[in-house]
């Protein structure tokens, strides 16, 4: 029996279990992919926004707001990429700066600092490849960078750490209450919680539907990407947005804190996990971009992706508890500014257990900090040293981003190891350069079967049936 547990693995979900992690309370994270992290978390902006677009008065302005400077604070402890680069919403037509004027005023509702509209000349100074027909622009400085998967990773390794369960391959089916008692049906046996916390993504009102009446829907939301090598990365300083409309906050274009250019995304209606592209999609995506940057080489593209978005049709956060079922709580429509604020929802959702009924006895002694060897960014000293300590770390295996084997094997053997290709490169970024894993794949394939004792058959690319290796061509002789 557990005191709660959480449905899906994504930055919310992730979030959740380690804020729990800090108490004495036996918790547990479910999620059906193979890793945390694989669904909407991994395919994103990566922006943790300003706080200046949600409406006054929403979950969205007060969790954004919050969730801007503790995801800041825990990326620092938890050794996770993050850079504030500041945001630019361009305006190109005299009716678009009085949208930049209404963004300011809301910004500055919600408590958003330092905010400044910029002329023309200010912003081709700041920002030289510009297009030529923007005419100012409103600068929102505490916009930040991250690498979203590698946050969601490093909270969840931390609440393993401190006593959270993590159970993976494991989806949910049903879900019905006895008592006090909620007994989660799933592929991979039944699990008994007093409390859930459905962080369920594209799903949440599936599962809330499992259990409770229906009080939200969600309409799956798709956006499609260009991510650039990082001969473009330096084309812009900020993450450059052009004025929202009715369908989001348009096309940007951002540096990545890996150094890359990210261009994207669309929206687009769309199935619950069709993370498919389409030249219509890129297409309309290009062409938009190219209207803020016109100096984007697309040639240099290195991958095109989709992610999916949980949009509600009142387009807020829908965070409460059941009204009938107690102890059940939805944590559902968590479109953007989700990334920016799920660490912020964390911290409440442990409140709302508590009021609940949950005992909540913090701990005395918490794993709070991490470091990881990142080889790339040492000094030539520290290298010899790790080298010195694990020659593992001497052994170069993806050119493209400089991983070495120890950083590959260190990512097989933390406190939720990888098991895939992808997984590998979530944790340490091998496979995520100009050659997409097409030189180093292999390796790497070869290393996790090698450390998991797996036939090299049986290594994914990602999830769970994304087999690479399908028979062999050649038996070394004719018969």
């Amino acid at each position: 029996m557990y005191d709660v547990a959480i449905i899906g693995a994504g930055i919310t979900g992730c979030s959740i279990a380690y804020e729990l992690g800090k108490y004495n309370v036996k918790a547990v994270l479910i999620e059906k992919e193979n890793d945390v992290s694989v669904g909407t978390t991994k395919a994103n902006s990566a922006i943790i926004h300003g706080g200046y677009d949600p409406v006054p008065g929403t979950k969205m302005a007060k969790y954004n707001i919050k969730g801007n400077q503790y995801t800041k604070e825990l990326c620092e402890k938890l050794d996770v990429p993050f850079k504030q680069i500041g945001a630019l919403v361009v305006a190109f037509s005299e009716e678009e700066k009085k949208t930049l004027e209404e963004l300011k005023e809301r910004g500055k509702a919600n408590g958003v600092p330092d905010m400044e509209i910029w002329d023309q000349e200010k912003l081709r100074k700041e920002e030289p490849n510009i297009s030529e027909e923007a005419v100012a622009a409103l600068s929102s400085p505490n916009v930040g960078i991250v690498s979203p998967w590698e946050l969601a990773i490093a909270l969840a390794e931390t609440a393993v750490l401190n006593g959270v369960e993590v159970k993976l391959n494991t989806k949910v089916t049903g879900i019905k209450k006895e008592n006090d008692t909620y007994k989660i049906d799933t592929d991979n046996g039944e699990i008994e919680a007093r409390y859930i916390c459905n962080a369920a993504g594209v799903f949440a009102d599936k599962i809330n539907e499992m259990c409770n009446e229906k009080t939200f829907e969600i309409t799956p939301n798709k956006g499609e990407y260009y991510l650039m090598d990082k001969s473009q990365g330096t084309l812009v300083n900020h993450v450059i947005f052009q004025c929202p409309n009715e369908n989001g906050k348009g096309v940007l274009v951002a540096p990545t804190v890996h150094g890359n250019l990210i261009v994207g995304p669309d929206s687009q209606p769309s199935a619950g996990e069709d993370v498919s592209t389409t030249k219509q999609g890129l297409d309309f995506v290009r062409t938009k971009a190219l209207k803020s940057v016109p100096g984007i080489n697309f040639r240099e593209s290195i991958r095109n992706f989709a992610g999916v978005r949980a949009k509600t049709a009142d387009h807020d956060f829908h965070i409460y508890e059941d009204a009938k079922n107690k102890g059940f709580i939805n944590i559902g429509g968590m479109e953007s500014p989700g990334l920016s604020s799920a660490c912020a929802i964390a911290v409440d959702i442990v409140k709302m257990l508590g009021n609940s009924g949950l005992e909540l006895d913090q701990k005395t002694d918490i794993t709070d900090e991490r470091k990881i060897d990142r080889f790339k960014h040492l000094s030539h000293e520290d290298r010899a040293k790790l080298v010195e300590k694990d020659p593992a770390y001497g052994k170069i295996i993806c050119r493209c981003e400089t991983i070495t084997e120890g950083e590959i094997v260190n990512a097989l053997h933390r406190p939720i190891p990888a098991t895939s290709i992808d997984a590998v490169k979530r944790r340490c970024n091998a496979g995520m350069g100009r050659c997409q894993g097409g030189f180093c794949g292999p390796r790497v394939q070869e290393i996790i079967a090698r450390e998991l004792n797996l036939p090299l058959a049986e290594v994914p690319q990602d999830r769970l049936g994304t087999n690479i290796i399908t028979g062999e061509t050649k038996d070394g002789g004719a018969r």
